[in-house]
């Protein structure tokens, strides 16, 4: 279960935010919320793993850093949304599994059929987590900004109302 620990106002390019930091034992989460969400329905919702190459390292082998900036400017301009972003580098893989699986990726396999060809999992990634904040939050629906709509079904069975995706 995740325990909400702390928040602040943080201030980005796309405006001010929220950031609100959850621990459930051994990951921490951070939900970056604009506006008043609580109660609310059909709010923009982004599900971001973590990257350390595109994040930390500005990688161009990778979308990460663009679907982030993409996510808060779509709900900049709603005015209320929240980005859920998880400790899951490596689709829940970790980092190895991705460095691993680079030498696939780039004989043209895709990031999945990569993960797996290297001795991982095509994706492990626990929504759960993303479930319960959203839950703590108090938001009644979302519209999940994604590429993957695979995300949404995960969503669903966690009890949370989907109401449509948009690609990111």
């Amino acid at each position: 279960m995740n325990i909400r620990l702390a928040e602040r106002q943080i201030e980005t390019r796309f405006g001010i935010f929220t950031e609100v930091l959850y621990n459930d034992g051994p990951c921490e989460s951070i939900a970056l919320v604009m506006g008043d969400v609580a109660g609310r329905e059909n709010v923009f919702c982004r599900i971001h793993s973590a990257c350390i190459g595109g994040h930390v390292f500005n990688s161009v082998e990778c979308e990460c850093a663009d679907e982030m900036a993409a996510a808060q400017a779509a709900i900049q301009a709603a005015g209320k949304g929240v980005i859920i972003y998880l400790d899951q580098e490596g689709k829940g893989n970790g980092h190895l599994a991705l460095m691993k699986s680079i030498p696939f990726k780039k004989a043209g396999m895709s990031q999945a059929d990569a993960y797996v060809a290297a001795g991982f999992a095509a994706d492990a990634r626990d929504y759960r987590p993303a479930a319960e904040i959203l839950a703590d939050l108090g938001i009644k629906s979302v519209v999940l900004l994604t590429n993957n709509p695979a995300k949404a079904e995960d969503l669903r069975q966690h009890s949370i109302i989907v109401t449509d995706t948009q690609r990111n």
